[in-house]
């Protein structure tokens, strides 16, 4: 009689698109914390030791789930962009773009600016964050330079942006605003954002 063996086999076709599709699953079911590359391993089929050949411990894993996530977002924001159109509504595109990303993607977004990496990650995810933000340093600085747009540290500008942009984004991951509500009424907010609340 032949015995059957119960290792499970080391190699496997895409092993780290794997492991990272069931690390992103387990982050929106469970949290960060119930992550384990042990448990990854089960259920992708492989040795305990395989996921080591990709990610060195758990913090690489999530490191690695936080730069697929910044790529994405680049990917969302260059579909959404026109830059034919006028500032208000370009903007307004790129917010909703943003604010549909974050509202689908709520754990790896809050992973994503997490201040937990890894120090030899810091470069790579430096690079993602000017990628996939800095689009918006750069429509700010040619709508300064059209004089849209008051004069002043493009950087600075683009964080009053996206604070409200993420602002509303955590509103919505903690139910205290609806996601259609908060789509809804991006235009109105990109509005208040350009033009400010004093009556005019």
């Amino acid at each position: 009689m032949v015995r059957m063996s119960t290792t499970r086999p080391y190699h496997h076709g895409d092993l780290r698109a794997a492991l990272l599709t069931g690390a992103e699953r387990t982050l929106r079911e469970k949290g960060a914390g119930a992550l384990s590359l042990r448990e990854l391993a089960r259920e992708v089929g492989v040795s305990h030791a395989a996921p080591g050949r990709h990610f060195k411990d758990k913090q690489a894993l999530l490191d690695a789930l936080a730069l697929d996530g910044y790529e994405r977002l680049t990917r969302a924001l260059a579909a959404a962009d026109r830059p034919g159109l006028p500032l208000e509504p370009r903007m307004t595109e790129l917010g909703r773009a943003y604010l549909g990303f974050a509202i689908d993607n709520p754990e790896l977004l809050e992973l994503m600016f997490t201040r937990k990496h890894r120090p030899e990650s810091f470069a790579l995810l430096a690079a993602a964050v000017e990628r996939s933000l800095g689009s918006l340093n750069q429509l700010i600085a040619e709508a300064q330079e059209r004089g849209e747009i008051i004069q002043g540290d493009p950087d600075r500008l683009n964080l009053v942006a996206a604070a409200s942009l993420h602002g509303t984004a955590a509103l919505v991951a903690s139910g205290a605003l609806e996601a259609e509500a908060a789509l809804a009424g991006i235009a109105e907010s990109i509005h208040h954002l350009l033009y400010g609340l004093s009556p005019r």
